[in-house]
């Protein structure tokens, strides 16, 4: 998504590294993870919760073609980033580490406030009739969930990452300390 020009250059930074830099901090997070399969249980508990809501948010989504107001976008402005978010307090608990919690949320502080400024602008110079009406709880849709639409908008990423992450964290919590 493109900005519009009036976001300051350490947005478009920060937008361009938002991906390999969560890459390098999940990495930094499994190694200083100390998990139990307790902790596994219950962070994976806790980010499949995440995860629901981006899938939800995923099968309304038209992506840069519309303001969607159906489904979770009814009830929050950026439900995707909000499941992010709790997918993130999962990867905390199941990591059973302070200092991944403070990773965690220094990483997602950072990138979805810059993507939620990015995102905002966009769709404002976009669609800013319409984007204004949503931003005041006037706009509804009664447009149904889809699957496709999930497919389509890449959610299978998150949902294997997701596994993969918590699958390395059980296996850790099985390592020998």
């Amino acid at each position: 998504m493109a900005t519009t020009g009036s976001q300051p250059a350490w947005v478009d930074i920060v937008a361009q590294w938002r991906v390999p830099l969560g890459f390098v901090c999940g990495v930094a997070a499994l190694l200083l993870a100390r998990p139990t399969a307790a902790s596994v249980a219950v962070g994976s508990l806790v980010a499949a919760a995440g995860e629901g809501l981006r899938l939800w948010a995923s099968g309304h989504l038209e992506k840069s073609s519309e303001v969607t107001t159906s489904g979770p976008y009814r009830f929050v402005g950026h439900p995707l980033y909000l499941g992010t978010t709790i997918m993130g307090i999962g990867l905390a608990v199941a990591s059973r580490r302070v200092a991944v919690g403070l990773l965690v949320v220094a990483y997602l502080a950072v990138t979805l406030t810059v993507a939620m400024r990015r995102e905002e602008a966009f769709l404002r110079e976009r669609f800013s009739t319409d984007y204004e009406v949503y931003r005041r709880g006037q706009a509804s849709s009664s447009r149904r969930f889809s699957l496709e639409r999930v497919m389509r908008n890449r959610e299978y990423r998150a949902v294997a990452g997701l596994a993969a992450v918590m699958g390395l964290l059980w296996a850790k919590s099985l390592w020998p300390r």
